[in-house]
């Protein structure tokens, strides 16, 4: 199986923005809900990441109620001039209260999440900041209209949305231009083709796609700790997850055609959709180990043919389980 590498592309994020690299990293894992992990081996992984052609690393003031902020301050430190660091704000879990999963876009508490994630990653200004999750109670030319503000106060390069509608993406975009839109997207998940994807493309968003890997799933190599929160996902349950680790059989034997892996597979088939809707894709699958990391940034230079790819589009809908 081939995990040879090259470097990653450059791409803009968002309409004439900065250029990063192709695959960004998801840090998440290195901190919570994947089981435990080691911390040299993901510092190690964030290392080879930047050396591949990796710059957009992603990360959120509630991955391990900011514990992955601080993990990744040192690496800033020492790479602040290669790295473009992307965070999220909305949901209100502290230290104190870590079951608390309610989420605010009230002005207030942007505030003071800015300066929250500031300070845990040792930086005066954040790249990318990501409205986390949508507050309907706080209209959006409240909520974007604060997130202007830092960018004007140079603490915040560019605006992100996580998981809004077309309708919600484009309020935001006339309020303030929003660089990247993150939302699931994957062979398994594809609601966004419906109607966001193209709203991206007109508005000139670069689409974010997390889990691009079903979280783990489409790599068919599904190992769960008891304390792994995937647990609780309707798509990993008793009930569903036979079936659809069967439908990977099917993303396992095209690589096998390939003598890739299936994330490559799966991968691949992502970069496919930035032709089919004309807009710019940065996956962020998320590792912590160099191997997997190696493997996922191979992916980028994978061209799926046109019955491979009609192979890969009929899964999505015979997918069990509703996604996180």
């Amino acid at each position: 199986m081939t995990n040879t590498t090259t470097q990653l592309p450059g791409i803009p994020l968002g309409s004439g923005g900065p250029i990063v690299g192709a695959q960004g990293l998801g840090c998440m894992g290195m901190s919570e809900f994947y089981g435990d992990a080691d911390p040299l081996e993901s510092r190690a992984t964030l290392d080879l990441a930047l050396e591949l052609g990796v710059t957009l690393f992603d990360t959120a003031d509630m991955y391990g109620v900011g514990e992955n902020e601080s993990f990744l301050s040192p690496f800033l430190s020492a790479n602040r001039d290669r790295v473009f660091i992307a965070t999220k704000f909305g949901f209100l879990r502290t230290p104190e209260t870590p079951d608390d999963w309610s989420v605010t876009n009230d002005p207030s508490h942007i505030r003071r999440a800015i300066e929250g994630s500031l300070a845990r990653l040792g930086v005066g200004t954040i790249d990318l900041y990501y409205m986390h999750r949508r507050d309907p109670s706080i209209p959006l030319a409240e909520s974007v209209g604060a997130m202007s503000d830092l960018v004007h106060e140079g603490k915040v390069r560019s605006l992100g949305l996580c998981e809004v509608s077309a309708e919600e993406l484009t309020e935001a975009h006339a309020i303030h231009p929003i660089a990247a839109l993150q939302s699931e997207w994957s062979v398994f998940s594809r609601d966004i083709e419906a109607d966001v994807a193209p709203a991206a493309a007109r508005l000139g968003v670069t689409v974010v796609p997390y889990a691009p890997l079903g979280r783990g799933l489409l790599t068919g190599r599904l190992t769960l700790a008891q304390d792994d929160a995937r647990r609780n996902f309707p798509r990993f349950s008793d009930a569903n997850v036979d079936t659809n680790l069967h439908l990977v059989g099917v993303v396992r034997s095209i690589a096998d055609r390939r003598g890739v892996s299936p994330a490559q597979v799966a991968l691949a088939w992502l970069y496919g959709r930035a032709e089919v809707f004309n807009l710019t894709v940065l996956p962020i699958p998320g590792t912590r180990k160099r191997r997997r990391l190696r493997e996922n940034v191979a992916a980028a230079s994978l061209v799926l043919s046109d019955e491979e790819t009609t192979e890969l589009d009929q899964l999505a809908s015979q997918v069990q389980g509703e996604r996180a």
